[in-house]
């Protein structure tokens, strides 16, 4: 079966200001390389937005050692707002971002050495693998794991995004989707119980992962990634985004890179899974474009496609990485991916 996405892209992070969570996710993660700063109505999404338009900031950021990136958004229209219960794990939406490193315990002892806010103890994964957990200033939980791909051979902190939590209330229907329809064809894990790198509850967590393939334009800066369905065993799990808008704040979606939108949809319609959102043609992001569309998965929370047709490297030159009517694009070579690291903004 061919592929039809190669990774994470990026995962959307709503905030109250895109600046200043953008400088801590610089600091603390280095993701420092934005591919897009846009301000602007998305009326698309307005099946998610209470039947309005709302307008937006937006920032797209890469970790050039390698990873998906952060979509960093924040209403301009409205205030957004937060869930109005504390989100535990195993509550129906994405719960935490995976972050990878190649080296878990030194990236911990950076982080410590500079007190960074919210740091949380070495701990072993259900892996063996040595992992942390660290909590940004707005709550938003990630876990930082032992990554296998990257694109900076030497990266010696973080890279980007390399997977998530997602808490469902019943991981056998979900396993479809992914194992199905988006092709996540390793079991690295499916264990019941209490964790020691979680909290005292009980827990089914089940881990697949998509390992980097040799497809997709981005697929060697993308590299592996990594699914975690995660569900309470003990209580009934509650719904993060319930009464809220699509952008307010946390974790709104995962967005997987896709080379073949039409593809893709024909192998979720068979599963019951259809576009809710669809730009169906190219949709501008300020110096970006693509096509992107959404599906919910059984319990609502979203996932969003992206096949991309245009990446700015430097905007001042007119110099673009255009990708529109390409089928099933080659890995971009390494010299034009690593040119896109020109515009990192320094501290």
């Amino acid at each position: 079966m061919s592929e039809v996405i190669t990774g994470i892209q990026q995962v959307g992070i709503g905030c109250a200001d895109v600046y200043a969570n953008w400088k801590w996710y610089r600091q603390t993660f280095g993701m420092d390389v934005p591919v897009f700063d846009d301000a602007a109505p998305a009326p698309l999404m307005t099946r998610y937005t209470g039947g309005e338009v709302h307008s937006r900031q937006a920032v797209l950021a890469l970790n050039m050692n390698g990873g998906g990136g952060f979509e960093i958004w924040s209403f301009k229209s409205r205030t957004p707002e937060g869930p109005s219960f504390t989100p535990q794990l195993g509550d129906l939406g994405i719960n935490v971002v995976k972050m990878k490193a190649r080296n878990v315990a030194h990236v911990h002892s950076v982080l410590k050495a500079r007190n960074t806010e919210g740091l949380g103890e070495l701990v072993k994964d259900p892996s063996g693998n040595d992992s942390f957990w660290i909590t940004d200033p707005w709550g938003n939980p990630f876990q930082v794991v032992k990554g296998d791909s990257w694109f900076k051979a030497n990266a010696e902190m973080t890279g980007g995004t390399c997977g998530v939590f997602i808490g469902v209330s019943d991981i056998d229907r979900t396993l479809d989707l992914y194992t199905k329809a988006l092709g996540f064809d390793q079991l690295v894990y499916d264990k019941s119980g209490q964790f020691d790198d979680l909290d005292n509850q009980r827990y089914r967590r089940v881990l697949l992962r998509k390992a980097q393939k040799n497809v997709g334009a981005f697929s060697k800066l993308i590299g592996h990634v990594d699914i975690e369905l995660i569900q309470a065993l003990d209580r009934t799990p509650k719904n993060i985004f319930e009464k809220r808008f699509w952008g307010d704040l946390g974790y709104i979606h995962v967005c997987f890179d896709t080379v073949d939108m039409d593809e893709l949809h024909k192998r979720l319609q068979p599963l019951g899974y259809e576009f809710t959102v669809d730009s169906a043609n190219s949709f501008d992001m300020g110096e970006a474009a693509g096509r992107f569309s959404y599906i919910e998965d059984p319990d609502g929370t979203w996932i969003e496609f992206v096949q991309t047709h245009r990446v700015p490297v430097l905007k001042k030159i007119g110099w673009y990485i255009k990708l529109k009517d390409k089928e099933n694009p080659k890995p971009l070579p390494n010299w034009m991916i690593r040119a896109m690291g020109l515009n990192r903004v320094k501290e």
